[in-house]
């Protein structure tokens, strides 16, 4: 879909390179002459684009309908249709956050135990090494930090890796 301001200056090309008037330019591109007289009647909007590419600089992480406020509390009234066309033409769109950052690549294969009591993957460490003896190894799941500083000063003070 071609927009009302292409056509105009379609028309116009037209008219002056080849010398046609205004309804026969009309006429070969499909064109309503309405659209080619059309003036708009829209204001001058200059002042307020200012304050609010200010204000949204002030406050980066403010959507238009949070601008429209402060705009509604300096006296500046708008219609929320044009507040979010000058918005959006002033190109103020918040950006979206960031997700989660996630692990890239893939993780080192778990290597598998060879023989009996070379790797645990328990909690209560303590008690099943009194009665079996303790590991060669010990593997923490990505629990929480607490968790891994304590197991790590565990493995540690026993001596395993």
């Amino acid at each position: 879909m071609v927009t009302p301001g292409v056509r105009r200056e379609a028309v116009a090309d037209l008219r002056e390179h080849h010398g046609v008037s205004e309804r026969r330019a009309c006429q070969a591109l499909g064109v309503d002459r309405s659209v080619v007289r059309y003036r708009t009647c829209r204001g001058d909007d200059a002042a307020i684009r200012q304050r609010l590419r200010s204000l949204a600089g002030e406050r980066r992480r403010f959507g238009y309908r949070r601008l429209g406020l402060l705009l509604a509390r300096e006296g500046v009234r708008l219609n929320h249709k044009k507040l979010r066309r000058l918005y959006r033409e002033e190109r103020l769109q918040v950006r979206r956050r960031g997700g989660r950052k996630r692990a890239l690549g893939t993780r080192r294969p778990m290597l598998l135990p060879a023989a009996k009591n070379e790797r645990w993957s328990l909690d209560e460490l303590d008690a099943t090494g009194k009665r079996r003896g303790y590991p060669t190894r010990v593997v923490s799941d990505n629990g929480t930090e607490l968790t891994s500083t304590a197991i790590l000063r565990w493995s540690q003070e026993r001596h395993v890796a």
